[in-house]
């Protein structure tokens, strides 16, 4: 029988991995881009056509699925995997990004934090203990454990303080997914924005509690990747090299390309999908705005070295049609080939570790790619 959680590195160049998490679902590769499906659906893709781009797993999110339809009602319907038609393994955040991103509707405490829903301003108090419980219900197969993110920028005594509450919260999610009997996998969350004993810190603390993987928190939230790197040059590092190390909520292929060279193993962001439904597309030689004028006449595929569907089907210009004109086959079209160009762009950082020539790589990719849209 497979085991519930298990993670194995093939082969190392520098700091780059490439390996495998194995899990009663299925194998999940490593370096991993994870497509959001914030409320079970990756936003203009059917699942079949998600598993088509090379995606393993796929996330979700406890504060949005808690909010609608409801934890409960997921899992009447038969858990979130029944219910989206996505039978590979699913991550689900633990809300804890809200608690900044929806700043001015919560209130923060020990206990957890309450919520004034977005959608109808009733009130929710979402607790390490709650948040275990509704990705339990949700039927993830890696769950998040609750922490409290704040901004880079904010002062040094609340970054201080919500690293020290997020281990404490930390702790009573470990407990709380234990006594619940989960069957899946738990990642602890290092918070303490760019401060490196601040991290090291948390990353001790969660390493006594014990967890399957860990995650780099509290970045990707506006401090630009030069910062961001500079993070990344140690935060991996203190943790153990035989788990998993997930950055949240990155980001542009350059930054994935940077961050597995500093260790990264698991990333998920919004990005291709939110950028293929406003009309910006990825390629080898960076983003593209198909609303561009210089499309509408453009018989060329959006990249000229992809091989999706999309770029092997249509043009330029039926593409700048479709987004001009607010198509939903628009959209749908040019998310698909995000998603594909973010899971080749792991696949092909997987074979260049796996061939001893990732430095190389990551060279010739930063010369051709530029983030600039077009």
């Amino acid at each position: 029988m497979t085991k519930r959680f298990a993670f194995s590195i093939a082969a190392t160049d520098g700091r780059a991995r490439t390996g495998a998490i194995r899990m009663k679902r299925s194998e999940i590769r490593t370096p991993a881009f994870m497509p959001v499906g914030t409320t079970a659906t990756v936003k203009a893709m059917k699942p079949a056509d998600v598993r088509s781009s090379g995606a393993d797993i796929i996330l979700g999110n406890t504060y949005h699925l808690m909010l609608r339809p409801g934890a409960e009602r997921v899992a009447k319907l038969g858990g979130l995997h029944g219910f989206m038609g996505w039978e590979r393994p699913i991550l689900t955040d633990s809300g804890g990004y809200q608690v900044m991103s929806l700043s001015d509707r919560t209130k923060v405490s020990e206990e957890g934090v309450q919520f004034a829903s977005h959608i109808d301003g009733s009130r929710h108090m979402l607790s390490p203990e709650r948040s275990m419980e509704i990705q339990t219900l949700l039927g993830s197969d890696i769950v998040m454990a609750f922490d409290e993110l704040v901004k880079t920028t904010d002062t040094p005594r609340a970054q201080s303080e919500a690293m020290e509450r997020s281990m404490r919260w930390a702790k009573r999610s470990r407990e709380a997914f234990d006594a619940l009997g989960n069957q899946g996998a738990l990642f602890g969350i290092q918070q303490g924005g760019l401060d490196e004993r601040l991290r090291k810190v948390s990353a001790e603390a969660l390493i006594d509690i014990g967890f399957d993987g860990y995650a780099v928190g509290g970045l990707a939230v506006g401090e630009g990747q030069e910062a961001m790197f500079g993070c990344l040059d140690f935060a991996p590092g203190q943790f153990p090299a035989d788990k998993p190390r997930y950055l949240m909520g990155v980001g542009k292929p350059d930054d994935l390309v940077g961050a597995v060279e500093r260790g990264i193993d698991m990333f998920d962001c919004v990005l291709p999908t939110r950028s293929g439904r406003t009309g910006q597309a990825f390629t080898g030689s960076g983003s593209i705005n198909i609303k561009n004028a210089r499309f509408a006449e453009d018989t060329g595929p959006l990249d000229p070295d992809c091989a999706c569907p999309v770029c092997d089907t249509w043009s330029r210009a039926y593409l700048h049609h479709l987004i001009r004109s607010g198509e939903i086959l628009g959209a749908m079209l040019m998310t698909e080939h995000n998603l594909y160009f973010y899971q080749a762009l792991m696949a092909d950082m997987r074979a260049a570790i796996g061939e001893g020539r990732f430095a190389a790589f990551a060279t010739d990719f930063r010369s051709r790619y530029s983030a600039a849209t077009a």
